[in-house]
């Protein structure tokens, strides 16, 4: 999983802020145009748009213009990459309780 450190904290950087965390919420229903995007928050479209750079940066959405319209994607393979640390640590949290819990165990026994 070291091998993936740079792009997982690129990934972590982009969800840091709420508004981009919402972004790829609403972008898990389908794809959108950047200017229905931007219309569900309170921002100028050149504000909004620092956030759609951030997400593609990072590459949890991809950006496809078509003429005039540009639209968003969240990419789900993309997820795959904090969905497999999130379970690295979940598995490593879980045998350190496992072994505190048969620690506490053992002294209770004795």
């Amino acid at each position: 999983m070291a091998q993936y450190s740079a792009e997982l904290d690129g990934v972590f950087v982009a969800l840091a802020d709420p508004t981009r965390r919402a972004v790829v919420r609403r972008l898990g229903s389908g794809p959108v145009s950047v200017g229905d995007l931007a219309r569900e928050f309170p921002m100028k479209l050149p504000s909004f748009m620092k956030h759609v750079r951030t997400l593609e940066a990072s590459g949890l959405i991809r950006t496809a213009k078509a003429g005039r319209v540009r639209t968003c994607t969240l990419n789900r393979e993309r997820l795959v990459l904090l969905d497999e640390w999130l379970a690295e640590q979940r598995r490593i949290w879980e045998e350190r309780t496992d072994r505190l819990e048969q620690f506490v165990t053992d002294v209770e026994e004795q």
